[in-house]
């Protein structure tokens, strides 16, 4: 069965760091560029950072510097490191292929809150 599932996400304040984990299956997903998207309420889902297999990384403008994408592919895990967090980094986060989705993959997502 083809699956994502996201982890790792939770209530932080700002200037906190999460590490986010998307478990893969790895047959589908092990040579897929791979993303971690985010949505928030009334916003478009973005992709806010990409990796190939050989880990060449890609990141959105606004969190460049702040977050770090990487994975293991012994593993089938992709991570999101998030650090410096801001209150506009709050959304739901969630992991596909990238830069195009399949939208027969989106899993459930995990929440992200940066709040005092």
């Amino acid at each position: 069965q083809v699956q994502l599932v996201e982890s790792g996400g939770g209530l932080v304040q700002p200037g906190g760091s999460l590490r986010l984990s998307c478990a893969t299956s790895g047959g589908v997903f092990r040579f897929r560029t791979m993303g971690w998207y985010r949505q928030a309420p009334g916003n478009q889902r973005e992709l806010v950072a990409s990796i190939n297999f050989g880990g060449a990384a890609n990141y959105a403008d606004s969190v460049k510097g702040r977050f770090t994408i990487s994975r293991d592919n012994a593993k089938n895990t992709v991570y999101l490191q998030m650090s410096s967090l801001k209150p506009e980094d709050t959304a739901v986060y969630y992991c596909n292929t990238a830069p195009v989705f399949d939208p027969a993959f989106w899993g459930q997502g995990t929440q992200v809150t940066v709040s005092s």
